[in-house]
Parts: structure tokens; C-alpha cells; sequence
């Protein structure tokens, strides 16, 4: 009966990997937009941080200081929502109470 057992958490545990894994590679693909002030900048990265496009309204354009703080503000938020879908697809993959290092 114990052998049984065993057996039971093996397949759930490479049932859970392989559905991490495909998680993973979900959220390589899907996409999340950073905005700061309103759209003037937006920046468009992966849930894997891969920066895929930066856009600049022209108007953002005549002071470096201010396009400066409004990148910072856009990247932030791009990573802020790549973090959120992560947690949140991968919060469907692991058993309740399951917590990973990162």
C-alpha cells in the first residue's frame, strides 16, 4: 500500500511540473503594457521581462529629465503587471498553501 502511494505523489508531482512548465512558457508569450502619464510613454514587455516595444508621444520629448522619470515610471509598472499575471497563473498551477522561493 505504501509502494501505492508513492507511485500516486510521482505522477502528481510530474503532473505539477509539467504544468509549470507550460505555464512558463504561457507567460513568456503573453504580453503586459506599462503606462506613465497618461499614455505618453508606454512600455509593452513579457511576464519573462523581455521588453518587446517602447512608445513616446512626442510631447514627452522636450524634457530628457521628465521622458526619464516617465520610462522609470512605465517599466516599473510593465514589471509591476508581468509579476501580478505570473503570480496569478502560476497561483493556478501549485496546490493551495504551496509557496515557491521566488
Amino acid at each position: 500500500m505504501m509502494k501505492g502511494g508513492m507511485g500516486n505523489m510521482m505522477k502528481q508531482a510530474q503532473m505539477m511540473q509539467a504544468n509549470m512548465q507550460k505555464a512558463q512558457a504561457e507567460l513568456a508569450n503573453t504580453e503586459v503594457e506599462g503606462v506613465a502619464s497618461n499614455g505618453m510613454v508606454k512600455i509593452t514587455m513579457t511576464c519573462n521581462n523581455d521588453v518587446k516595444r517602447v512608445q513616446i508621444d512626442d510631447a514627452a520629448m522636450d524634457d530628457k529629465e521628465t521622458l526619464e522619470d516617465l520610462l522609470l515610471i512605465a517599466l516599473k509598472d510593465a514589471r509591476a503587471k508581468a509579476e501580478a499575471t505570473s503570480a496569478a497563473k502560476m497561483g493556478n498551477v501549485m496546490p493551495a498553501g504551496f509557496k515557491l522561493p521566488f
